[in-house]
């Protein structure tokens, strides 16, 4: 999976729609192969992560977990620790 997508499930307080576009826009950019979309292709683009966000909202909104809230410094630590180790392996 890309790397910039980060889980959004089971948070305190829940993914911001700002969460929810960033990683539908990652997940486009990945799926075209484009960061920066030609103009012919702008439109499509733009609809592409719009409507991958309205999905994935949805998606949140549905699931169910009996799992306690993640904290979000935690997670980011730990996402901070394996990028360290990568770097350091490399």
């Amino acid at each position: 999976m890309c790397r910039n997508i980060h889980t959004l499930h089971n948070f305190e307080p829940p993914a911001s729609q700002d969460e929810v576009h960033a990683a539908a826009l990652q997940y486009v950019r990945k799926v075209s192969g484009s960061t920066v979309p030609s103009q012919a292709n702008r439109e499509a683009f733009d609809r592409a992560v719009e409507e991958i966000a309205h999905a994935t909202r949805h998606l949140l909104d549905a699931l169910v977990t009996s799992a306690p809230p993640k904290d979000r410094e935690v997670e980011a630590e730990k996402r901070r620790a394996r990028s360290a180790e990568r770097y350091a392996t490399a």
